[in-house]
C-alpha cells in the first residue's frame, strides 16, 4: 500500500468511526450480517469488517470527488465479492474520472458477474468499441431492439449505451447497424441518427435525418429544433425561414421560438430576434422572463440604454413579487440577481467599474455571495486598489477546497495583471502544495512559469494536469506548443497536438499551435492553412506573428507585413509580434 492510500484510509477511520476506540470495536465484530442482493442468481455478500470498511472508503472518496480511489476500491470489491453492483459503481466512477481503461475493466467485470444483465453486456461492448471492435455491440443492440415490445424505449436505451463510445463516427456506424428495417423509419430512429451524425461532425447527414423525422411528424417541436440547430451549418437561411413558419403554425410552442431567437442573436440578427420575441410577448403578456430576454438581446446589440431601462423595470416587477410572496416560494430573488449581474456586465462594457461594484453590492442571493465577492475583488484590482482587492478576498474567511482554489487563482490573476508575476507565482506555488490535486492551479502556475521562461518547471506541471484531466485539451496544447516554440521534442509535440486537436478541433489556440508545428517541420502550405483558420477565429497578435512568418517564407512578404501591421494597430506592444517583426526587419 502506498503512503497516499495509507494516509487516506487512516483519515477515513478517524473521521467515520469517531475515534480509535470505536474503530477497535468495529474490527472485533463478527461477520454476522448477510444481504441477499436479488433472487436471480446473484451472490450473497457477507458484510465483514473489511468489506464494510472498503465500502466506507469508496463512498467517502465519492463525496470528496476522488473518483480514482472510488473506482479502484469498488472494482477491487467486485472482484473479491463477485457482486456486480460493485463493478457497476466502479464503472460509473471510472467514467466520472475519465479513466477509460479502468472503465473497460469495470464494465467487463460487471458483464462477467451479471451475465443475464443486458445493460452490463452492452456497456462492456460499447467501451470495447472504443478500440474499433463494434460488431458485437451492434449485434447485441439489434437483437434488443428487434425483440423489444416498446421499440421507442429500446432505441432510447441503445442511445444511452452508444453515447459511452469515444469515437462518434464509430457510434454512428453502430447505430445504423443496430436498427432493424421495421423500426428504421420511425421518428425516434431518425432523431437518434440525427443526433449521432451531428456528434460525428456530419451536419449534412444530421440535417437529412432531422428532416425525415419532421416529415413523419410535422408538428414535432423536437424534430424542428434539430432541423434548425443542425441545419444552420448547411442551409442557414432556409432553416431559419422554416423555423419561423413552424412557430407561426404552432403558436403554443415555446422551446423552438427561444432556440430560434438565440440562434438569430448568435448570427448578429438582433432585429429579427426582437421581432420573434415580440410575437412571444404578445402571446404571453404575463411572462416577464421574456422581458429579461429582451434586455439580454439589447446587451448583445450594445444598445445599453435600452437594456438598462428594461432591466430596472424587470427588477421592479420582481421586487413586487417578493413583497407578495415569500422568497422560499418564488424565484424573484434569483431573477433580481440575474438582472443585476447583467447590469454589472453593462457597466464593465462601459468601463464604469464603480457602478459595476455598486450593482454587485446590491445582490442578496446567498448562493451568489461568494461569486459576488470574488468578482468585486477583481474589479477593485482593475481600479488599481490591490490592497482593497486582497482584503475583499481575505474577508471570505474559511473556505472549502474548491472555493479556496478559486480565491488563490483569482489572487494570482490579479497580481499577474498588475505586473507582479513573481508574487503571483508565490501564491500558486503555495496553493499547489496545499491543494496538490487541483489541475487548474497547476495549469495557471505552468503558464506563469512560461512567462518567466522557466520551461523546466512548466513541463512536469503540465504532465500532472494531463494525468489528472486526460481530456484537458488546453494542457496537451500548452505542452505541445512549448516544445514547438523551443523547437525541441517535435515528435512528442506532434502527438500532444494531435490529441488536443482531436478533443477540440475548432479551438483557435490549438489550430495556431498545429500550424506553428507544421512550420517548424517545413510543411509551409499546411501550416498556412491551419494558421489562417486560427486567425479567422482569433485575430490575436501572436497568431498574426506566426501567420505573417509563414506568409513571408512562402514569398508573400506584402501580405505578411500587412498582417503584422494590422495586428500591431489592434494591440501593442506585444512581445512575440514585436520580436518577429524585428527579425524580418519590418517596422510597425
Amino acid at each position: 500500500m502506498n503512503l497516499k492510500s495509507l494516509l487516506f484510509r487512516t483519515v477515513v477511520l478517524s473521521a467515520l468511526m469517531g475515534g480509535a476506540a470505536w474503530a477497535t470495536d468495529v474490527m472485533e465484530l463478527k461477520p454476522i450480517e448477510h444481504i441477499q442482493l436479488r433472487s436471480d442468481g446473484l451472490p450473497i455478500v457477507t458484510l465483514s469488517p473489511d468489506v464494510l470498511y472498503r465500502i466506507l472508503v469508496g463512498e467517502v472518496a465519492v463525496q470528496q470527488g476522488d473518483y480514482d480511489t472510488a473506482s479502484q476500491t469498488f472494482l477491487s470489491l467486485a472482484k473479491d465479492t463477485a457482486d456486480p453492483r460493485f463493478a457497476q459503481r466502479a464503472f460509473q466512477f471510472s467514467m466520472a474520472d475519465n479513466n477509460l481503461s479502468r472503465g473497460i475493466a469495470a464494465a467487463k467485470e460487471w458483464s462477467l458477474l451479471a451475465p443475464n444483465d443486458p445493460e452490463a453486456k452492452a456497456t462492456a461492448l460499447a467501451l470495447e468499441a472504443s478500440t474499433g471492435q463494434t460488431t458485437g455491440l451492434a449485434q447485441t443492440l439489434y437483437q434488443r431492439i428487434d425483440r423489444a415490445t416498446d421499440k421507442e424505449q429500446a432505441i432510447i436505451q441503445a442511445m444511452g449505451i452508444i453515447s459511452k463510445m469515444v469515437d462518434s463516427r464509430l457510434a454512428l456506424d453502430v447505430l445504423e447497424k443496430s436498427l432493424p428495417k421495421n423500426v428504421r423509419q420511425l421518428t425516434i430512429s431518425h432523431l437518434a441518427l440525427s443526433d449521432v451524425a451531428w456528434s460525428a461532425q456530419n451536419p449534412q447527414r444530421a440535417l437529412q435525418e432531422a428532416r425525415l423525422a419532421l416529415a413523419n411528424e410535422p408538428d414535432s417541436e423536437l424534430a424542428m429544433q434539430r432541423v434548425l440547430e443542425y441545419g444552420l451549418q448547411v442551409d442557414q437561411q432556409k432553416v431559419i425561414e422554416q423555423a419561423k413558419q413552424f412557430v407561426q403554425n404552432n403558436p403554443d410552442s415555446r422551446d423552438l421560438p427561444l432556440l430560434l431567437i438565440n440562434r438569430l442573436v448568435d448570427l448578429g440578427e438582433y432585429d429579427q430576434a426582437l421581432e420573434q420575441l415580440a410575437v412571444m410577448q404578445k402571446r404571453n403578456p404575463e411572462d416577464f422572463d421574456l422581458q429579461f430576454t429582451q434586455a439580454e438581446i439589447n446587451i448583445r446589440a450594445e444598445r445599453f440604454d435600452t437594456a438598462i431601462a428594461l432591466l430596472n423595470e424587470y427588477i421592479s416587477v420582481q421586487n413586487q413579487r417578493r413583497q407578495s410572496l415569500d422568497d422560499a416560494t418564488t424565484t424573484a430573488l434569483s431573477s433580481i440577481s440575474d438582472a443585476r449581474l447583467s447590469l454589472v456586465q453593462i457597466a464593465e462594457k462601459q468601463n464604469n467599474l464603480h457602478e459595476a461594484i455598486r450593482q454587485l453590492d446590491l445582490i442578496e442571493e446567498p448562493a451568489l455571495l461568494f461569486q459576488v465577492r470574488v468578482h468585486r475583488a477583481v474589479l477593485e484590482a482593475r481600479l488599481g486598489n490591490l490592497k482593497k482587492a486582497n482584503r475583499t478576498l481575505d474577508s471570505l474567511g474559511v473556505l472549502n477546497k474548491r472555493d479556496q482554489a478559486v480565491v488563490d487563482l483569482t489572487r494570482a490573476a490579479i497580481l499577474r495583471e498588475a505586473g507582479r508575476t513573481d508574487q503571483a507565482v508565490e501564491v500558486l506555488e503555495r496553493s499547489d502544495k496545499e491543494l496538490p490535486d487541483t489541475p487548474e492551479i497547476k495549469y495557471d502556475l505552468a503558464m506563469l512559469y512560461a512567462s518567466q521562461g522557466r520551461y523546466e518547471d512548466l513541463e512536469p506541471l503540465l504532465r500532472q494536469v494531463i494525468e489528472l484531466q486526460p481530456f484537458n485539451a488546453n494542457a496537451y496544447n500548452a505542452l505541445g506548443y512549448t516544445f514547438v516554440d523551443q523547437n525541441k521534442n517535435l515528435d512528442e509535440a506532434q502527438g500532444l497536438l494531435e490529441q488536443a486537436l482531436e478533443l477540440e478541433p475548432d479551438n483557435p489556440y490549438i489550430l495556431d499551435s498545429v500550424g506553428w508545428y507544421l512550420y517548424r517541420v517545413g510543411d509551409y502550405q499546411a501550416a498556412l492553412e491551419y494558421l489562417m483558420r486560427s486567425y479567422e477565429r482569433l485575430p490575436d497578435p501572436e497568431v498574426a506573428a506566426h501567420l505573417g512568418e509563414v506568409l513571408w517564407m512562402k514569398g508573400r512578404q506584402d501580405e505578411a507585413i500587412a498582417t503584422w501591421r494590422r495586428a500591431w494597430d489592434t494591440e501593442n506592444p506585444n512581445y512575440t509580434l514585436e520580436r518577429t517583426m524585428q527579425r524580418f526587419g519590418v517596422k510597425p
